[in-house]
């Protein structure tokens, strides 16, 4: 795993900072307690609000501002990961790059391999739009391809939250995006015939009759959020049958399960996993955790929370499902084993 940050940004000092001005009127209470009770304590911003305005930039001066910020932070982030698999960039066979936050053509996937010495021969997958569940396509694409075709593969997901943060608004929603999302890169080696962790099974569903709760629009100022407060309440609906099957595929229960990589959308999501799943605090851990140091960094954020298993558990064998959710609206699980 390779994992990396733009600058750091204590939430209380982001808030009386910026925030407090950008919500002066009558939403100012209701901004402070969202941004109180977000969960986070600090997070990462390529585009520091207390250092620059971004709320009033064009969407092409944002993503200009994309490429510029994102290509040393995924070479880092790739970079790393391949010295710890100790692998070459000439030997991976498929690049996976997921991010929601920018577009660019030629594309990271085709900068990033140029930068890193892939060979001309790397097949690259750019998964685009999909949001905080991202990963876990982008998980089983790398896993399948490892699996048929017996050559290495790297996913790489990486989001700046930051450049799009929005004029101000009274739009409850507005400010919940604010108080929560956050910038990281994190990437991840697959090879073939390992003896470590496995991706054993993926599973998904998506309720596209409430399409309308989760929103990414593409705007004259930057992409825009749509986050209604319904989503948990969605969640709460599939994600006990969709572990439930999941496990059982394997002959597996919630008691087999040794770790939980579950995304914080924000506290109020993972309170719902954790009640639907009748899970113990301590499970969730790790993703509370994230979320406090780190805020929803969007695709690259379940990833991070594996990495923080991982560590935890010390190389030991370990059954871990994971669970991210975004736009459909749509939750993803992956089970993964060793």
């Amino acid at each position: 795993m390779g994992v990396t940050f733009p600058g750091e940004m204590r939430q209380d000092e982001v808030w009386a900072g910026f925030f407090a001005r950008h919500y002066n009127g009558s939403r100012r209470g209701l901004a402070k307690r969202i941004f109180a009770n977000s969960g986070v304590v600090s997070r990462h911003g390529a585009v520091n609000p207390l250092v620059e305005d971004a709320s009033g930039w064009s969407t092409a001066r944002r993503m200009g501002r994309y490429l510029t910020e994102a290509l040393p932070l995924g070479k880092d982030a790739v970079g790393s990961a391949l010295n710890a698999a100790g692998l070459r960039p000439d030997e991976i066979g498929l690049f996976v790059v997921c991010s929601c936050t920018g577009y660019a053509t030629p594309g990271l996937d085709i900068l990033l391999a140029r930068d890193l010495g892939m060979a001309a021969d790397t097949q690259r997958l750019f998964v685009g739009h999909m949001g905080c569940y991202a990963a876990l396509p982008g998980l089983g694409a790398a896993s399948d391809y490892v699996a048929s075709r017996g050559r290495p593969a790297v996913l790489l997901c990486l989001e700046l939250t930051s450049l799009h943060v929005q004029p101000p608004s009274e739009d409850p929603q507005q400010i919940v995006a604010h108080a929560l999302f956050s910038d990281a890169a994190a990437a991840l080696v697959l090879v073939p015939d390992a003896t470590g962790t496995q991706v054993a099974d993926i599973a998904a569903v998506t309720d596209t009759a409430t399409a309308d709760h989760m929103t990414w629009d593409v705007t004259d100022l930057g992409f825009r959020m749509g986050l209604s407060p319904k989503v948990p309440d969605v969640l709460s609906a599939y994600v006990g049958d969709l572990v439930g099957g999941l496990l059982a595929r394997h002959g597996l229960t919630l008691s087999d399960v040794d770790g939980w990589a579950v995304h914080p959308g924000g506290p109020r999501i993972l309170d719902v996993v954790r009640d639907q799943l009748e899970l113990p605090d301590a499970a969730l851990a790790e993703s509370r955790g994230t979320l406090a140091a780190h805020g929803n960094c969007s695709s690259p954020t379940v990833l991070l929370i594996l990495d923080a298993l991982r560590r935890r558990a010390r190389g030991r064998p370990r059954t871990t499902v994971m669970l991210a959710f975004g736009p459909g609206l749509t939750l993803y699980g992956v089970l993964l084993r060793g």
